[in-house]
């Protein structure tokens, strides 16, 4: 059974004129560094706005992991809808609701209200990404089509480096809401032109309707898990330790837990999902699971290596701005600077990486890629201690940068070589949304593990200090609420105190960059496995 890709197109649309398909090509591009941008800049703000809003360690998570969670929801979904009712209305449309989510980011006043505002723009980026991909394809073809992604990838691979030393000039200089109110004018050249420079295409095939109930499900079913494991530190991880209500809803003080109940419900939804999606394959419906894609080997392999990428990129990015800042009250242009060289490594590796790839290999190169991030990873972790500051971990996030762009130079084209050329629109969307799952769960683990940490720990330095033990539990509790921004707090008090709080941070990042070198190191195992390039017989492709 075929299924209809997702960001497939019908053939290339002939009628734009040369000119204006490429002015097109830079407004979309143009669309895509807005939401990468966002994507990154707020790991660089998020002390700031953790001390201004009064946010929790929990709330910081998901501050920064709903955005991956919505966008790997509602990725697929929305790729359909783009081929059915038109790119180019899918993409204006995701970038009013990026904008007006954007202004609501900007103008929370509270944890809730930003996580809400954050989720909006999720939704908004699920509707901008898949469009410009559909349209590349559309309208470009031959040659153009290779000069039209290479001018893409250059705008997002160049935002990205920048993005970060914007939002950390903008929140240093006038606040962090502006690197969320910036969108405006932004948004609206982007609407502008796209209104004006991009041809509005369709794929004439796509009228089989669209998996809602699949999204719903996969929705459903990961924020289920992913609130599991960022809830798990502040209502217990068995027996209920805080009292737990949701609106109108409380749940009972002596009973279990929420979070195991919701791990489990979430396990379960998504193997309704699995159902589902096997029931409406077979009845020839679309789907935004194809399983039979994780029949082909170098596609479950890449896929799984693509979301432990993931992982360790955003959890490494969670907790390094915020050990310090915390630390070392770094501003959010300074803490900008220091992780700069991991977006110029990997800008800079695009260079070399087509070269380097014809001599070594696809394979062998994503291998190094991940060896260099692993190497780099647990750099940070043996090196990282109260003292250290952003340009002693520059040399590591630089290999890390290194490391990162010659893995993703090469994955998409690993994980998309063996799958049949009518099924790649969904199989390219299916690793999408497994790099934006990684992501989210990325943040999840690598910050429990970090909040964990940061309680046990100040509990530890404290008791030689001779407070009472209620005073230590608090202080320590506190620590691990505030995501580590008490620390600066004891810094005006207590030169002890402060000291304890900065060990504690160190620690805690020290195991989080520990946890995150695992990870990466399972998916580099993975990634052994894969077939190389050379190995390639006409007899292996799949049916």
């Amino acid at each position: 059974m075929t299924v209809r890709p997702v960001l497939a197109g019908p053939p290339p649309a002939t009628s734009a004129p040369g000119r204006r398909r490429w002015l097109g090509m830079v407004v979309i591009s143009l669309g895509v560094s807005l939401i990468i941008v966002d994507a990154t800049i707020v790991n660089v703000m998020l002390p700031r706005v953790v001390g201004d809003l009064h946010l929790t360690t929990t709330d910081a998570e998901w501050v920064t992991s709903i955005y991956s969670l919505v966008f790997a929801a509602l990725l697929i979904p929305f790729g359909m809808a783009g081929d059915a009712y038109g790119r180019r209305r899918m993409f204006v449309i995701g970038t009013i609701v990026f904008v007006v989510a954007s202004l609501l980011a900007a103008a929370s006043g509270s944890g809730p209200a930003l996580i809400a505002a954050r989720l909006a723009q999720g939704v908004g980026a699920s509707m901008i990404l898949p469009a410009t991909l559909s349209t590349v394809t559309s309208v470009f073809k031959g040659r153009d089509r290779a000069v039209a992604f290479g001018i893409w990838g250059s705008l997002i691979g160049g935002m990205a480096a920048l993005g970060p030393l914007l939002g950390g000039w903008l929140a240093t200089s006038y606040g962090w809401r502006w690197a969320f109110g910036v969108n405006l004018p932004i948004g609206a050249v982007i609407v502008a032109g796209a209104l004006v420079l991009v041809p509005e295409t369709r794929d004439r095939a796509a009228g089989r309707g669209i998996d809602w109930v699949g999204a719903l499900l996969s929705a459903a079913g990961l924020a289920a898990i992913v609130f599991a494991l960022i809830e798990g530190q502040r209502y217990g991880w068995w027996r209920l330790t805080r009292a737990f209500s949701a609106g109108p809803f409380h749940w009972p003080d002596a009973a279990i837990s929420p979070v195991p109940v919701a791990l489990a419900a979430g396990v379960v939804v998504l193997g309704a999902l699995v159902v589902v999606e096997r029931a409406r394959a077979s009845a020839g419906l679309p789907v935004v699971l194809d399983l039979s894609l994780f029949r082909i080997p170098d596609f479950r392999r890449g896929n799984a290596a693509a979301s432990l990428i993931s992982v360790g990129e955003l959890g490494l990015m969670f907790t390094l701005p915020l050990f310090l800042q915390d630390v070392h009250g770094n501003s959010p242009l300074q803490v900008s600077v220091a992780i700069l060289p991991l977006a110029l490594g990997t800008l800079l590796t695009g260079g070399f990486a087509a070269r380097l790839s014809r001599r070594l290999g696809a394979a062998r190169m994503l291998q190094t890629g991940m060896a260099l991030e692993v190497v780099a990873v647990l750099l940070i972790g043996l090196t990282t201690h109260a003292d250290t500051t952003g340009y002693e971990l520059a040399p590591w996030m630089l290999i890390y940068g290194v490391g990162l762009g010659l893995t993703t130079a090469q994955l998409t084209s690993i994980v998309l070589r063996d799958v049949p050329p009518a099924r790649t629109g969904l199989a390219s969307g299916t690793q999408s949304t497994a790099r934006q799952v990684g992501s989210a769960l990325g943040i999840a683990l690598i910050g429990t593990v970090f909040t964990m940490s940061l309680s046990h720990v100040m509990a530890d330095r404290l008791r030689g200090t001779g407070l009472p033990p209620g005073r230590t539990d608090a202080y320590a509790e506190r620590l691990r609420d505030t995501a580590g921004t008490f620390a600066r707090d004891l810094h005006r008090k207590d030169p002890r105190l402060a000291r304890a709080a900065d060990e504690s941070l160190a620690v805690a990042t020290d195991r989080a960059a520990f946890a995150t070198a695992g990870l990466l190191t399972v998916g580099l195992l993975l990634t052994l496995r894969l077939r190389r390039t050379s190995e390639t017989h006409p007899e292996e492709s799949p049916a």
